[in-house]
């Protein structure tokens, strides 16, 4: 016989050929599985259990024995309810609600859902195998996954959401704040004091502005929908604008050093996102590095079939430890503890890759953090 698991068909010969009342099935050679796959339940990455019409257990791999605790032995021949006693989260049989054997003729199987097991959770699916539609079930064929994965993503998500409730608490505390004060006491303030709480006011507000933003791009990025709209982007002009932008907040100039490799290609990009990837990337270096910081502009030499513009953007800081290299562009890493959310290289590296470019860190010849991105040309269909 075969199953069907994760879109594969998959022939369940090394599983025992059906079970009996009175015990076990026979366990058949794991290696007679699937003649032309070469593919052996054992080989499964989820648990696979296989009932037969009866409702006994004829196959059990090994990554259910391990999910379960359950040995193959234990289960092979066994009543599905016995071998595999599944409980809701209100603690109610699983398979007597529902009833896989009987009740309606049209269902096809079970969504994944979470099921308790002998007090932990799994993650089971079924498919309901019949000999026709409408027809008895012939094969019950159950996938099982342990909920690790899911724990980590909602472990993720609470993070993700105390982080913005901690960034989001302050700068509105203070708009609240001076903006009560003000509407109270306007009248007792000078006119350099109101500009002053006005300006904190502004600086707090675009500070929310900001997180709100990363946040949607956040959202964009883990489905796949953050858009690029293409425009001619000059990267030299770029980088000089935002050096412009760092001096003017009260960097020195002679902090930061531009060298210009010519000739650059055209280049193609959504010129707000190359902007949000500057600024961060520049950011970045000041907040945590020290000394010059230089940033070199120059054609890409990632691959040679691909034109591109890349960009490197070094200080001479202590640079980033090796071992957390691989965790930079991760949800909120942090190289330091001088603030931030820990979110920016992360939406920095969903914007290069969006591009179809690429971003590395590494140490720069100085000691510190060197990061440096890669756009392809990339013009548009209408250029073509």
């Amino acid at each position: 016989m075969s199953v069907r698991t994760s879109g594969t068909t998959v022939a369940a010969g090394p599983c025992p050929p059906g079970g009996s009342a009175e015990g076990p099935a026979p366990a058949a050679d794991p290696g007679a599985l699937g003649a032309g796959l070469g593919l052996d339940p054992d080989a499964l990455p989820d648990g696979l259990i296989v009932a037969d019409e009866g409702g006994r257990v004829i196959c059990f791999n090994a990554a259910a024995a391990k999910l379960t605790g359950i040995t193959p032995q234990d289960a092979l021949g066994h009543a599905l309810e016995q071998a595999l006693p599944l409980q809701d989260l209100e603690g109610r049989r699983w398979w007597q609600l529902t009833d896989p054997y009987g009740g309606l003729a049209i269902r096809s199987g079970q969504p994944e859902r979470n099921l308790l097991l002998g007090g932990r959770e799994v993650l089971v699916s079924a498919r309901y195998v019949r000999g026709r539609p409408t027809g008895p079930v012939q094969r019950l064929v159950i996938a099982l996954r342990g909920t690790e994965a899911r724990r980590r993503t909602e472990l993720s998500h609470a993070e993700l959401i105390a982080t913005v409730a901690h960034e989001l608490r302050s700068p509105l505390t203070s708009v609240k704040g001076f903006t009560a004060t003000l509407l109270q006491k306007w009248e007792r303030f000078t006119d350099d004091q109101k500009r002053l709480m006005l300006e904190t006011v502004d600086a707090d507000a675009s500070r929310v502005t900001r997180l709100i933003a990363e946040l949607l791009d956040i959202s964009r990025i883990d489905s796949g929908r953050l858009e690029v709209r293409r425009q001619r982007v000059d990267m030299s002009a770029a980088v000089r604008r935002h050096v412009q932008a760092q001096t003017t907040a009260g960097q020195r100039p002679d902090r930061f050093l531009i060298r210009m490799l010519a000739p650059l290609p055209d280049l193609w990009a959504d010129p707000d996102k190359v902007d949000q990837v500057l600024g961060n990337l520049l950011e970045n270096a000041v907040r945590h590095g020290a000394g010059t910081v230089t940033i070199e502009v120059g054609p890409a030499a990632d691959r040679a079939d691909t034109e591109g513009t890349s960009v490197t953007v070094s200080d001479e800081g202590p640079g980033i430890p090796e071992e957390s290299m691989s965790r930079v562009f991760t949800r909120f890493w942090r190289g330091s503890k001088r603030g931030g959310t820990g979110l920016g290289l992360y939406i920095v590296k969903g914007i290069v890759e969006a591009h179809g470019g690429t971003i590395t860190v590494g140490r720069a010849p100085a000691g510190g953090a060197q990061f440096r991105f890669s756009l392809p040309v990339a013009a548009p269909a209408f250029m073509a």
